[in-house]
């Protein structure tokens, strides 16, 4: 399974081209299943233009699997401490969203399609950060 990230679907979105974009077709083409979590379809919710826009992904977004945290405060508390050791090896990370859709791949043990240079120094140093 794949966690895809919001970096990936703004830009597929938008029709970008490059390489995340590729695999989203690859993936859509090959009835391949993916999914997001919570704060990916918030964030791309809070990025709607409208409202007709808002209520298009909100149809289209729900109809897709949900993966969420499996550890509750536990969770959080390996997030945080992605963030550390992250900053500790000379990763300062940008997006506390992130770490947490980070956590969420990796509690799930699913892969994860992101355009987000945050995903590629988290996987340095925790190499169950699979990416697709």
């Amino acid at each position: 399974m794949i966690l895809v990230d919001t970096s990936v679907l703004i830009g597929y979105f938008k029709k970008s081209r490059g390489v995340p974009y590729k695999k989203m077709d690859y993936i859509i083409d090959n009835e391949i299943p993916y999914g997001i979590c919570h704060y990916v379809y918030q964030e791309l919710l809070q990025g709607a233009a409208n409202k007709q826009e808002y209520e298009l992904l909100k149809k289209y977004l729900s109809a897709l699997p949900f993966y969420d945290l499996k550890h509750g405060k536990e969770s959080f508390e390996n997030a945080a401490l992605m963030y550390l050791n992250c900053r500790k090896r000379g990763f300062t990370l940008r997006s506390t969203i992130d770490l947490i859709i980070a956590e969420i791949a990796i509690e799930n043990d699913l892969y994860l399609l992101h355009d987000d240079n945050d995903y590629v120094n988290i996987a340095r140093i925790y190499t169950n950060l699979r990416m697709y």
